[in-house]
């Protein structure tokens, strides 16, 4: 369980980019922080480790790409990793969340508010989403 007052941070992982959002410190809403782009001298779990420190987080939830049917998919076994890696690296807890629709869901809600800015600006808000979803059903 997570200590209480830290955040929750949210990763909607991917090959290049990987969207990244944390709670707020109640932990009632998820705010979309930078996307993370792969290759730029920095790996993800130095940069996660930055960000864990920064915001005081306590638990990490990682987006597990899953089918439409609930089976595992390419990127699956790449969240369990990733999972792993936090947990053991960086030493605080992670849960795994199924994300099948998010990322779907956020290039919609950027369709409906003009379209794409940026690239990451569908990463950031699939991570919003998936960490959204995962405080709200924590507090039902």
């Amino acid at each position: 369980m997570e200590e209480p007052g830290a955040r929750i941070l949210g990763i909607d992982p991917g090959t290049k980019r990987t969207g990244i959002a944390v709670s707020d410190p109640l932990g009632v809403t998820a705010q979309g922080l930078e996307t993370f782009v792969s290759g730029g001298g920095i790996t993800l779990l130095d940069h996660l480790r930055s960000v864990v420190g920064r915001y005081g987080v306590g638990l990490v939830v990682v987006g597990m790409p899953l089918s439409m049917s609930g089976g595992e998919i390419e990127g699956t076994e790449r969240s369990r990793r990733l999972a792993e890696e936090i947990r053991t690296e960086l030493d605080i807890e992670v849960a795994l969340r199924d994300e099948r629709m998010t990322s779907r869901e956020a290039e919609r809600l950027m369709q409906r508010s003009g379209g794409v800015r940026e690239k990451g600006d569908i990463d950031r808000i699939a991570a919003v989403l998936l960490l959204q979803g995962y405080l709200d059903e924590r507090d039902s």
